[in-house]
């Protein structure tokens, strides 16, 4: 019996259920079965030991009736009627739908857990939310329970496959890699593009100027003369990012947009010697692999949403509630102190061409 976990939320969303899926995979002696949504939820679990598989809506705000994933999902509920289902999403359009699915699947409310059931507290992390409240079986499935007897992972795990790592080191090959340390930086997050091009600043808390982007890789460069810096993103992001890498005008500078999908993002920060990124699904990501990184906060509180490494590598986070929030009220000076204020890491490259 895998118990159904689900979820309609973006990267950073997804992964911070792993903690929780760690819990129910030991509770119940089975992997779950996630729901998800977004073509990233099935990448960030491949080869993940707590998920026995990954069912995902694409099209996140497509009606019921015209979204044959989400009809897949509920013909999965129907037909593990005795598994018990923990919804984990608070968001009230999403949650709306899955209930709406549940219902129509014929999923009895009594063997469901639902994270909108228990109160949250006040800066409370998402992980510990995640996990006092959804981190117990309905009263109804009880006896198929079994208290794990170690302590709970605190942090995101991700697991790489052997073809990722090959996938990642032809990639940098291609991209005339010699075997340099790697740096990684992601200026923007979802809401920096709209379907006609990048989104005004001001209607984006997580917006930092391109001019400070642009100081910061020279600074970068300048503190590490030997490294290569990657800029990283998604395609609809490539102009506005190839723009600040040309503005920059500093060697060995790749924007990895248009050929960044999930995996080799992951591979990519298994090697990396840091990152810089605005508070973003990427930054979770690479805390997940062990990868130091600097974090930009706009409205969303650090105390919340802070990426939590499971080595125990330094996460330094900028920004945020009660102080400031937008981050372009993040001074440049700041930043770079953080990244000079970063542990060396010294991960074991893959050999150069």
């Amino acid at each position: 019996m895998h118990p159904i976990v689900i979820r309609f939320g973006r990267i950073g969303d997804m992964l911070l259920l792993a903690p929780l899926l760690d819990r129910l995979h030991r509770g119940y002696g089975a992997p779950c079965l996630l729901l998800g949504s977004g073509p990233w939820t099935a990448e960030l679990y491949t080869a993940h030991p707590d998920v026995a598989s990954v069912m995902q809506a694409t099209a996140r705000h497509r009606p019921l009736p015209l979204n044959p994933e989400r009809w897949h999902m509920l013909q999965a509920l129907r037909a593990n009627r005795d598994a018990p289902v923990h919804v984990c999403e608070c968001e009230p359009r999403a949650l709306a739908k899955i209930k709406r699915m549940l219902a129509l699947a014929q999923v009895a409310s009594n063997r469901c857990v639902f994270l909108t059931d228990t109160p949250d507290r006040p800066d409370e992390h998402w992980i510990d939310r995640l996990l006092r409240a959804c981190g117990q079986p309905p009263p109804t499935r009880a006896n198929a329970w079994h208290t794990p007897g170690v302590p709970d992972a605190s942090a995101p795990r991700l697991f790489l496959r052997d073809d990722d790592r090959r996938d990642r080191n032809t990639w940098l090959r291609r991209q005339g890699w010699r075997g340099e340390p790697i740096w990684l930086v992601q200026p923007c997050n979802k809401r920096s593009m709209r379907w006609n091009g990048p989104r005004d600043a001001a209607d984006d808390d997580k917006a930092w100027p391109a001019t400070r982007w642009v100081a910061v890789l020279r600074a970068m460069r300048a503190a590490r003369p030997d490294a290569r810096i990657v800029v990283c993103g998604a395609p609809n992001e490539a102009p506005m990012l190839e723009a600040i890498a040309a503005s920059a005008r500093v060697h060995n500078v790749e924007v990895a947009a248009r050929d960044l999908p999930m995996r080799r993002l992951i591979a990519l920060t298994e090697i990396a010697g840091g990152m810089l990124s605005v508070d973003t699904g990427p930054a979770h990501v690479a805390a997940a692999m062990g990868c130091p990184l600097v974090v930009l906060f706009g409205a969303q509180s650090p105390s919340v949403w802070c990426p939590r490494s499971p080595t125990g590598s330094v996460v330094i986070t900028l920004g945020g509630p009660p102080r400031r929030s937008r981050v372009t009220e993040i001074a440049l000076d700041e930043v770079i102190t953080a990244l000079c204020d970063l542990p060396p890491r010294e991960p074991e490259l893959p050999l150069a061409a």
